[in-house]
């Protein structure tokens, strides 16, 4: 399995405004301490090897959209944030060259920053495409349309010349989608949002965001706890602090980068990929909190294997 993360801010887009990609720069210069390159490859290679992330890199500004290849070869896209868009004009190239023009959809819920991308999705465009879109919710149609009715949007979805279906999952029901095993469950999230495990052969992805795990219900964090177990990967919603989604932000409907290394540790799962990045995060703040994530995985680990934490970011792939 391949995983591909398109977009893995939360709540809305962002952008890098020109002041932080010229402290970026800035900052470059000052690291080189007057070293010269031969060309632009050089350089990268010098960045790569020498710089954290956040000095000379972003963790990028788009919205929920993550991609799993595996299965017998159809698209398996998990959301419809900003990043779909993007997803959408490589997918054109790949389609080309020869992969299927199926595209299976799974949303875990129906916020506009998890739907926003559908409509500037180009294979939806393409009347050799079939679109099936998966949801725990019944009303998942109608919120695709609503959001492209003519005050909000200038194509109609009837506009749209993909075939297009959508079907309603049942949670804790095991799924033949795509040629992967896929079930759901439901996450405390206003309007209900729903977590996936995508399995293929002895590899397996758990995709959970916009999911609030509170302190005072051991028997839903059991119940993730198993629905992780021995994940390969785990994409978890870590958008606050602790501190942060237990006081000001609690019953908001995220959870936490502790709260994430505790399910995961607990259910044996491999890697933990930190998502949903808070809007109003720098890079360096999110950088801060992988390095703190990292160290508290490393205290709280006793025993168990070590869980490999990574930090998800717009163009990031794992291979498992």
């Amino acid at each position: 399995m391949l995983v591909r993360f398109w977009g893995t801010r939360g709540s809305l887009p962002v952008a890098a405004r020109a002041a932080t990609i010229e402290r970026k720069v800035a900052r470059a210069l000052v690291a080189a301490g007057g070293r010269t390159f031969a060309d632009e490859d050089e350089a990268l290679a010098y960045i790569a090897a020498e710089s954290d992330f956040a000095a000379a890199r972003t963790y990028g500004g788009a919205t929920t959209c993550v991609e799993i290849e595996g299965g017998d070869g159809s698209f398996v896209i998990c959301d419809m944030g900003s990043g779909l868009r993007e997803l959408g004009v490589d997918a054109f190239a790949r389609c080309a060259a020869g992969k299927p023009r199926e595209f299976h959809f799974f949303l875990s819920h129906l916020h506009w920053d998890h739907i926003m991308g559908f409509p500037f999705f180009g294979p939806a465009f393409d009347p050799n495409a079939r679109i099936v879109i998966h949801a725990g919710h019944a009303d998942a149609e109608e919120a695709l349309r609503r959001q492209q009715e003519e005050i909000s949007f200038p194509v109609p979805f009837d506009g749209l010349r993909a075939a297009i279906e959508f079907r309603t999952l049942v949670p804790d029901h095991t799924y033949e989608i795509g040629g992967l095993k896929v079930r759901t469950i439901p996450q405390y999230h206003s309007h209900t949002s729903y977590a996936y495990r995508f399995e293929d052969g002895d590899k397996a992805v758990c995709f959970s965001t916009d999911a609030e795990h509170r302190v005072d219900d051991m028997d839903n964090e059991r119940l993730f706890e198993a629905f992780f177990r021995d994940a390969d990967l785990c994409i978890c919603d870590t958008m606050y602090s602790l501190a942060e989604s237990v006081t000001m932000k609690a019953d908001w409907g995220h959870s936490s980068n502790i709260v994430a290394v505790d399910l995961c540790q607990a259910a044996g799962a491999r890697r933990l990929a930190l998502f949903h990045h808070e809007p109003t995060y720098s890079d360096e703040d999110i950088e801060r909190m992988h390095r703190e994530t990292i160290r508290f995985e490393e205290l709280n680990r006793g025993e168990r294997p070590k869980l490999e934490v990574l930090c998800a970011y717009d163009g990031l792939e794992v291979a498992l």
